[in-house]
């Protein structure tokens, strides 16, 4: 691969990397990020979207009589890379791995010249259908969604964030326990309530019947950091949303013991708190930072 004899200035999400001065920033604040694994990031950055090759990667920093083990040193910088951007190779927002042949930067990139100047957007390209087919450009996935991205959350303490997440797993569980160990006194104030106090009561066993295992799934996982977590919460997070909606609405069973304001506020909150455990696992809840990846492996 050809040295750019221009400096450049790459910005992705919330990071840029100043090739000028060797310096990666995220949202203006300087990262640890220096030597071979900064010389990595620049190689994927030039080539967004495009394949960049293990050997092409070793021949650019490790040159002929080099003696090094590549294959580890390479992992070690990617992973360096990887821990800078908060990201994961089990689920990637940056860097992708394609085993056993490189790697792939993933998100859009924009790139300014030297001077300032706004050099043009190479587009992100898709995942090829089968092996061996070529790259298709796709649309820019830099465009604003009524969620926030994986690249906007704020930079927070891993273990605050696991913390959190733990916490709101726990309320979720002390929801349904002492609803359904309070039945009969929740039955008695539906009855007073709502035209059809049956029906809410069967929704709300069937709900706490399948939210326990959920949430004891999401606690467990999360209390031994399970590898994949992040992944699959998103996925769960469609069917999830709507329970923890329904579930908001618990403080009014209290309605006679803290009043209607009071309830209305801890409902206001509590609506927000399926957002809050999605903005936790993206801000790092769900991934499990592990050792490098072995010698000769292609998954750094």
């Amino acid at each position: 691969m050809p040295e750019t004899s221009q400096k450049r200035l790459f910005h992705f999400g919330v990071f840029e990397a100043d090739q000028q001065t060797g310096e990666l920033r995220k949202q203006g604040r300087r990262l640890s990020l220096q030597g071979q694994p900064f010389d990595i990031l620049i190689m994927l950055l030039e080539r967004p979207g495009q394949l960049v090759s293990r050997a092409e990667i070793c021949q650019r920093l490790w040159p002929d009589g080099t003696f090094v083990d590549f294959d580890h040193s390479l992992n070690t910088a990617v992973n360096k890379v990887r821990e800078a951007l908060g990201d994961s190779a089990g689920s990637p927002k940056f860097v992708e791995t394609l085993a056993r042949r490189g790697y792939r930067f993933i998100a859009p990139v924009r790139v300014e010249g030297s001077t300032g100047e706004e050099l043009p957007k190479t587009p992100l390209l898709a995942k090829p259908a089968r092996s061996g087919a070529p790259l298709a450009p796709v649309a820019s996935v830099d465009t604003d969604t009524l969620l926030s991205g994986a690249n906007e959350m704020p930079e927070a303490s891993r273990a605050v964030v696991w913390t959190l997440f733990l916490l709101l797993q726990v309320m979720y569980l002390s929801f349904y326990f002492i609803s359904l160990a309070r039945l009969h006194v929740v039955e008695e104030m539906l009855g007073r309530t709502v035209s059809h106090p049956l029906v809410t009561m069967v929704v709300l066993i069937v709900t706490a019947a399948a939210g326990i295992p959920t949430r004891l799934f999401l606690f467990t996982a999360a209390a031994f950091r399970a590898p994949g977590l992040r992944k699959k919460f998103l996925r769960l997070f469609p069917f999830l949303f709507p329970f923890d909606e329904l579930w908001a609405l618990v403080p009014f069973l209290l309605l006679r013991e803290i009043g209607f304001g009071l309830a209305l506020g801890l409902t206001a909150i509590l609506l927000y708190a399926p957002f809050a455990q999605r903005s936790l696992i993206l801000m790092g809840a769900g991934e499990c930072r592990g050792p490098s990846a072995p010698k000769g492996g292609a998954s750094g």
